[in-house]
């Protein structure tokens, strides 16, 4: 990379809305450093964009992996600051939460929700704590979810993870004005990503005697068939871009389809008659 190009690194790279981000930064003539969990996915991301990216090994519920990601963007940046934070890796995961393994739930909540901040916290002199380094302060984008502002049966422990980067996001964003940095959330709806093949193969036995496990399976089967049906990830990635570049980017960009129905309208609707709605569709009480 040259000293007057662009960066950003982006944390889930190989595949959905951080492949798509990745490819619009390069298309744009950014410089990405890249997260992938594997040599193999490394491999696969540096194969596909070359020198317009760097790719790094980061697990991010591992500090020391994350740590050495940072020395080597640090060394790379030789003193400049990073453009931009893209808080993308995440995982799904759900059951009925009265009886969901609370290591299920403290796994999703380190990947989606400890996993940013041990992310965030390391890269952030990079993008101006470190009010040495030269350059205009970076921007962080978080990854958040429709998720992040309503409920859904069996997936307490995503929807849980998304509420909590919400409430992370906004704390962030009131900090780090004291460094000229801003931070912004992306909501989108649901996405057509690997992240809802994977719903289709969630082992529901463990559930087998609950009262709830015909819904349950019905709602499993509902995502995976909606899933590919989704948002393109590209749609995601231009909103993850203007919310890097625009001058006065908007503290949130919410990316649903139809947005009136899937948006607008549940928030607008008591919350006592929404729930019951969404029980009564998804099977968990009779009509």
């Amino acid at each position: 990379m040259n000293e007057n190009q662009k960066s950003a690194l982006i944390t889930g790279t190989v595949s959905g809305i951080g492949r798509a981000t990745t490819q619009r930064l390069v298309s744009e003539g950014w410089h990405v450093f890249a997260t992938v969990m594997t040599a193999a996915e490394a491999e696969q991301v540096s194969t596909a964009f070359g020198d317009a990216v760097t790719t790094l090994i980061v697990d991010v519920t591992d500090a020391a992996s994350i740590a050495r990601a940072a020395s080597q963007v640090d060394d790379a940046l030789d003193g400049r600051r990073l453009d931009g934070l893209v808080n993308n890796a995440g995982v799904a995961m759900g059951g009925p939460a009265m009886e969901l393994p609370i290591e299920e739930f403290q796994q999703q909540m380190d990947i989606n929700v400890t996993g940013v901040l041990r992310v965030t916290q390391a890269f952030g002199p990079l993008l101006g704590t470190d009010k040495a380094r030269t350059g205009d302060p970076g921007r962080i984008v978080m990854l958040s979810s429709v998720a992040g502002q309503l409920g859904s049966p069996f997936m307490a422990p995503y929807v849980a993870s998304k509420h909590a980067v919400e409430g992370l996001s906004k704390c962030l964003r009131i900090e780090l004005q004291h460094y000229g940095i801003k931070v912004i959330m992306i909501e989108p709806g649901m996405v057509a990503t690997p992240i809802w093949e994977k719903a289709g193969e969630v082992d529901a036995t463990p559930y087998h005697n609950s009262p709830l496990y015909p819904a349950m399976t019905r709602f499993r089967d509902f995502l995976t068939a909606m899933g590919p049906k989704g948002l393109k990830p590209e749609i995601i990635a231009d909103r993850i871009f203007r919310a890097l570049t625009e001058p006065e980017p908007r503290l949130a960009y919410a990316v649903v389809p139809d947005r009136f129905n899937n948006w607008t309208l549940p928030k607008l609707m008591p919350a006592r008659m929404l729930d019951r709605i969404i029980a009564r569709r998804a099977g968990i009480v009779e009509d």
